[in-house]
């Protein structure tokens, strides 16, 4: 079969053949799916379904990826309606229902982020406990520790590490992490895609979902969607179902720059392992100046004192 797959035909071919006896038959040749930048994503006809089969990076567990919790936060969140249908997990891969779709831009974000603060909030709330504990302070610590074990490169943190660090630390000590509820934790455009056939919006790529602060996602979605403060207070009100008070509103300001120092620290830590063909580099010096920038800004000590 003449697959195109970067990091081996092979595994792919694997995964299928194991996937056969519950979802039916392949039918053609996979189809390589562009996007994404730390798993290989294929569309595959299984027993006259379409699914996608997301195939992991390498070292994802180094980014502090449970894929026994991405399962079941998957599930939840398909049974909540704003995800995917979860067909079946394997050791290395993932399959969901195949869904026409179209990506969201951020200005079609903005416009709809009453019904995305609504989903968010039925997945907060949803009784579920999940294995993993998602915080971005203890994160930075682990990838750095992941950063000094890999040695692959000779490489040290870059000086804006510590200052992530502090940051981060700072912010944690008026925003604990004191009642974890159930999260996505990665809400960047790309893992919100419109449907074809209702033009509802779903979330997918719940591979860092864990037990952690419901207004980290809320500032993760913010911050890399770009949004005003004025699509901020539409998110709140929407979220909280009243208008925010300035305790809240210092809440999401501040998850924001929690949020930045995540995918700095993120892409220092991808440009040690990931195979994929993606400028991690760059990637973690933009969010550290941007953080570092917002950082430096009188406005964040006065979300500090706020909140």
């Amino acid at each position: 079969m003449a697959w195109r797959y970067v990091a081996g035909v092979d595994r792919l071919e694997e995964m299928l053949t194991r996937l056969v006896p519950s979802l039916g038959p392949l039918e053609g040749q996979p189809a390589a799916l562009s996007g994404g930048i730390t798993n290989h994503n294929f569309r595959a006809m299984l027993g006259g379904v379409e699914y996608v089969v997301r195939v992991h990076g390498k070292d994802t567990e180094l980014l502090g990826i449970d894929r026994q919790t991405e399962g079941i936060a998957a599930q939840a969140a398909a049974e909540l309606g704003i995800a995917p249908e979860l067909a079946a997990t394997l050791e290395d891969c993932l399959v969901t229902r195949f869904v026409a779709s179209e990506p969201v831009s951020a200005q079609e974000l903005a416009a709809r982020v009453g019904e995305i603060a609504r989903a968010l909030r039925r997945f907060h709330d949803a009784p579920l406990q999940l294995p993993t504990r998602f915080w971005v302070p203890d994160l930075l610590q682990r990838y750095a520790a992941a950063v000094d074990a890999s040695g692959e490169r000779g490489d040290s943190l870059p000086p804006a590490y510590g200052q992530a660090l502090t940051v981060a630390a700072r912010i944690a000590t008026v925003l604990p992490l004191a009642h974890a509820r159930p999260c996505h934790n990665d809400l960047l455009a790309a893992n919100i895609i419109r449907a074809r056939d209702d033009g509802r919006l779903l979330i997918v790529d719940w591979e860092y979902a864990g037990m952690g602060h419901p207004y980290f996602d809320l500032g993760n979605l913010s911050v890399n969607n770009h949004f005003g403060d004025a699509e901020d207070e539409r998110l709140l009100a929407a979220y909280l179902e009243r208008p925010p008070s300035d305790v809240q509103r210092a809440a999401l300001k501040l998850m924001r720059l929690l949020s930045d120092a995540r995918e700095a620290a993120w892409g220092v830590v991808q440009s040690r392992v990931s195979e994929l063909d993606f400028d991690f580099e760059r990637y973690a010096d933009e969010h550290f100046e941007r953080l570092l920038s917002a950082a430096a800004q009188p406005d964040f000590e006065e979300w500090l004192a706020a909140a």
